[in-house]
Order: C-alpha cells, then structure tokens, then sequence
C-alpha cells in the first residue's frame, strides 16, 4: 500500500481538473498543466478532490500510485500558486544579467557563459546576485534551477558559485603554511 497514493488531492478554488481518456487536464488562474496516466493507475474526480487508484496490486503499482498522486497534486498546486526556485550567486568578479531570453554569466571563465531561458519560465535577478525562477511546472522549475546550479557549483573552500537561497555550505580548511622550526 502506498502512504502518498491513498491521500485525496482538494481541488483549490478556481481549478478545474478535467479526465479524457488517460489524459488528466489541470487549469487554473496561473496556466494549464497536463498529464499521460500510467496504465497502472486511475483517477476519479469527485465534486472538491481527486482519488488516484491503481488498476493492479503490483510492487510497481504501488509506486505508479504514489507517483501519480504525487504529480497531480503538484499539477492543482502549480496551476493554482505556481512554483519558484532562489539560486544565489556569490564569489568575487561572478556577475549575472539578464538580455532578451538569455543570462548572461561571468562565472570566472575566460569566456561569458550564455543560458537560454525556457519559453514556459520566468526568470528575474535581485539584489544583483540573487536569480529567481518561477513557473507552473515543478519539474521544469526544478529542473532549470539545477542547470544553471551546475555551471558553477558552490566549492567548499571559499564558498565561491550557485547555491539555493537557504542551502548551508560545509567549509572545509584550506593548505596551512608549514612552520620551520
């Protein structure tokens, strides 16, 4: 049995879910999401919530299930709120800019590193060193931030790179020098 699978998702005010098929549809205020189901799983909605079962009572079932569960509700969530990701960006000389549907990043490489930004996400910079990605998709979001994190991961002898707004950062010590005695 799976813990996740047998919750119910509310659906919020001003969502609609609508099923066709193996096709789940989810529209909100923010945008609409849709999702392929498994065949190892349904979905039955109700007047205010979402019940996701599964056809089978399989190990893989049971994590379908789960899954499922777990992808619709991020899908009302999304539609309904959207989803947003803070990657801070620090060290010394490493800049950001944002031009058209580019980031442009000096990040200590002899060259700047362009970045395309998706059509279906939002980005902004703040307090200079400071990107926020937003969208409806918590996947794509996710996703995005996680690329642009890995052009320059944060090092853990200055602390210099990408990190996410909040993540602490284990400092290691650095070469001392040797004393002659």
């Amino acid at each position: 049995m799976s813990k996740i699978g047998k919750k119910s998702i509310a659906i919020p005010e001003g969502v609609s879910v609508k099923l066709d098929g193996k096709k789940v549809e989810v529209a909100g205020p923010k945008g609409t999401l849709s999702l392929e189901l498994h065949s190892l799983a349904k979905i039955i909605i109700q007047e205010k919530e979402i019940l996701v079962e599964r056809t089978k009572k399989t190990k893989e079932a049971n994590a379908i299930w789960g899954l499922t569960r777990a992808l619709v509700n991020n899908m009302t969530e999304g539609v309904k709120n959207g989803y947003e990701k803070k990657l801070e960006l620090q060290g010394v000389g490493f800049r950001m800019s944002l031009q058209g549907k580019k980031i442009v990043l000096a990040l200590g490489f002899s060259h700047p590193v362009e970045v395309e930004i998706p059509s279906d996400l939002e980005v902004k910079i703040e307090e200079n060193n400071v990107l926020s990605i937003s969208g409806i998709d918590k996947q794509r979001v996710g996703q995005f931030a996680a690329e642009v994190r890995s052009l320059k991961k944060v090092e853990p002898y200055k602390g210099k790179g990408f990190r996410y707004q909040g993540e602490k950062v284990r400092r290691k010590v650095g070469k001392k020098a040797a004393s002659s005695k």
